[in-house]
């Protein structure tokens, strides 16, 4: 049974058809990338399959179950989780409390006991705080474990993001840009922590510019343009398709991994 199941999804805007009669399913434990131009629909996409958006035609269902009108709240629940394009960090906060901040939705505790201080609220927050530091080690920030947010460089902050969506233990992980903004070195640390991720059961629903780590980590590849389905597939078979070639990768680019971003 596929994790992630979307049928004919549709999104409008007034008159302008963002996501036009999507359909695709992703497997469990894959990494499926969804490229395109700026305006493909891809975030959209992104924002439909977590609840932000209703859509305006389709159904989207995960593990089988028909969540098409389902909260984002309901669907994190279900072990849905994403993280931005644009950084949503807690610079007020430390490093490990943000990572922290996505333990709540295993944190059955009220207002009362936790003004209280009882010991199952103690426990707790040991217990959190003890998680939020190995996610931080699992995802390469063990040297940054008693910083606070706004002292961290841009690349580590990224990596925090991605801790944070980890902390809920998600079955599904929606990474929107996850290489954006980084150097080289930066993109290779993605690339090897996305291999991990998925490697330790973790579903991951990709959009990404870079067309290297695309290429690379992907097991599946969707790609939309203006907001319909041009192609799909393996890496090798979306890199030989002449109209992914053609629209997107340019003519120097059926042989290689990289070319231009999309």
């Amino acid at each position: 049974m596929s994790l992630l199941r979307v049928e004919n999804l549709s999104k409008s805007f007034g008159g302008v058809k963002a996501v036009a009669d999507v359909s695709f399913a992703v497997e469990p434990g894959a990494i499926h990338s969804l490229i395109g131009p700026n305006g493909a629909g891809k975030t959209t996409l992104f924002n439909l399959v977590t609840g932000v958006y209703a859509p305006t035609a389709g159904r989207i269902h995960v593990g089988g179950r028909d969540v098409t009108g389902f909260s984002t709240a309901a669907r994190a629940a279900l072990g849905v989780q994403r993280t931005f394009q644009n950084l949503q960090i807690f610079f007020n906060m430390t490093a490990i409390e943000n990572v922290m901040v996505g333990r709540h939705l295993h944190v059955g505790t009220g207002l009362v006991a936790s003004l209280l201080g009882l010991p199952g609220i103690v426990h707790q927050t040991a217990d959190a705080r003890a998680k939020a530091e190995a996610l931080m080690v699992h995802v390469g920030l063990g040297d940054w474990l008693g910083a606070d947010a706004d002292a961290m460089p841009y690349g580590a902050l990224k990596r925090l993001e991605i801790a944070r969506a980890l902390a809920a233990e998600p079955r599904l992980l929606l990474l929107d840009e996850p290489a954006a903004g980084l150097n080289p070195r930066e993109t290779q640390e993605i690339e090897r922590l996305i291999r991990r991720v998925a490697a330790s059961g973790v579903t991951v629903v990709l959009v990404e510019h870079d067309m290297k780590l695309v290429m690379n980590v992907s097991d599946h590849i969707l790609v939309l343009d203006y907001g319909r389905k041009l192609a799909e597939g393996t890496a090798d078979e979306v890199r030989r398709n002449p109209e992914v070639i053609k629209a997107y990768l340019g003519e120097a680019a059926a042989g290689e991994t990289g070319g231009r971003g999309v």
